[in-house]
């Protein structure tokens, strides 16, 4: 179990950097990019907003399983 703990930090961490940046690509840094670009970072926008949710939930399944706080 705190393998999998690890591993949903980890892509919970990993998902929050990526919408970070998808954002930053598709909205104020968007004229820098090319139009395939500026669609693919909306498209990885709900990618990665949908892998932080699932990763706090996971995470949250795997505290609980382990016996400690839900903070």
């Amino acid at each position: 179990m705190e393998r999998f703990l690890a591993l949903a930090n980890s892509s919970l961490i990993l998902c929050v950097a990526g919408l970070c940046a998808t954002i930053l690509i598709a909205y104020p840094l968007a004229e820098a990019f090319s139009m395939a670009v500026q669609i693919l970072a909306h498209i990885g926008t709900l990618l990665f907003a949908v892998g932080v949710k699932v990763s706090y939930v996971a995470r949250l399944a795997f505290l609980s399983r382990l016996g400690r706080p839900l903070h």
